[in-house]
């Protein structure tokens, strides 16, 4: 792949937006290893809305070249008071973590898998999350709290929420990233990161984020804050692991209205998961229900349905068999490779 264009593409399909898109370009201009970072806090079972999202664009990155970290931010959960504070139990489920985006062929050479606690030890660090926390203001800092799932006043009550955000950006800069990656519900933390580079002399990060996936029950997409596809609701979202019959009985108990479809989202499934990642959407209906149908495009999915010329417990059923074919390796991988995911299971008495 040599043109600009198509490593843009490439780069930023499926995505909501980059920060900014002629610095995105000019990455591929270096004549250098390119440097991307994705992080994530190790606290419960992996989902969908961030599991397939994201192994897709690792994988992607892979191969545009970049150097891929997947950042297990350990210490960060441990402010943010996952999985009881216990950094060993938090540490248990990063490595789940990791099975469960190698499964879904986030793996090789180029994609490595790292811990804040693999370097907290280094004077370094804390001197960049220092550094950060004195180019910001306390307003500044709250406004992007929510990247932990958190409100603003709530450091009022723990003052170590503070520090998370400026751990966050003091990540990207150790590690000398030229690309940031997310959902749209890391945005705070990343355009902290490009607003005080400059005044501490560090690179810019590129910033690219994806769309944040609806919860199956509807009301909005899953955010830091709303929390609508939440691991706490099984019937919210579908587990990596969820084998194909638990994935169709949280499908057909989904929200799936035919009047709107901005709000559906069954929809948004097929949209954000099962075109991009399968180019096609099949679904298997009785000849007496009018035979199988064929999609070859998420535009023609919704001219059928809003048409009504697909019921609404078809398309739950497509979406289903869909998302089941796309999480058979990471369901296998997790048989092949058990123990860290029992481990978690314990932990989480699940």
């Amino acid at each position: 792949m040599s043109s600009i264009d198509e490593k843009y593409a490439k780069l930023t399909h499926n995505c909501t937006e980059v920060v900014t898109e002629a610095e995105a370009r000019a990455l591929f201009e270096k004549d250098r290893e390119l440097i991307s970072y994705w992080g994530v806090e190790p606290s419960g079972l992996l989902h969908i809305g961030q599991g397939l999202m994201v192994a897709q664009k690792l994988k992607d990155l892979s191969e545009l070249g970049f150097k891929v970290t997947v950042f297990m931010a350990d210490w960060h959960a441990f402010v943010n008071d996952k999985l009881g504070g216990d950094l060993e139990n938090i540490k248990i489920c990063g490595d789940y973590l990791a099975d469960c985006l190698k499964g879904l062929g986030a793996d090789g050479p180029n994609i490595v898998y790292r811990y804040a606690s693999d370097f907290t030890n280094d004077e370094k660090y804390w001197e960049k999350v220092l550094r950060v926390s004195k180019a910001s203001t306390v307003a500044r800092i709250k406004r992007a709290m929510t990247i932990m799932g958190r409100q603003e006043d709530e450091a009022d009550g723990d003052a170590s929420k503070l520090i998370y955000p400026a751990m966050q950006v003091a990540d990207i800069f150790y590690m000398d990233v030229d690309l940031a990656i997310g959902g749209m519900d890391q945005r705070h933390a990343h355009m902290l990161a490009r607003d005080v580079a400059d005044k501490l002399g560090e690179k810019k990060p590129v910033a690219l984020h994806w769309p944040l996936l609806m919860g199956l029950q509807g009301g909005g997409r899953m955010d830091s804050a709303e929390g609508k596809m939440s691991k706490s609701d099984p019937n919210s979202c579908v587990f990596i692991h969820d084998e194909p019959k638990a994935i169709r009985k949280k499908l057909n108990k989904a929200y799936c209205p035919t009047d709107d479809i901005d709000t559906n989202p069954v929809l948004d499934h097929a949209r954000l998961i099962v075109f991009p990642m399968l180019g096609k959407m099949e679904i298997k209906r009785p000849e007496k229900f009018g035979g199988d149908l064929n999609f070859d495009t998420y535009d023609e999915l919704v001219k059928a349905y809003s048409e009504g010329g697909l019921h609404p417990m078809d398309l739950k059923n497509g979406v289903a068999d869909s998302i089941a074919e796309i999480l058979a390796p990471a369901r296998q991988y997790l048989k092949d490779n058990p123990n860290n995911f029992n481990k978690l299971k314990s932990i989480l008495d699940v």
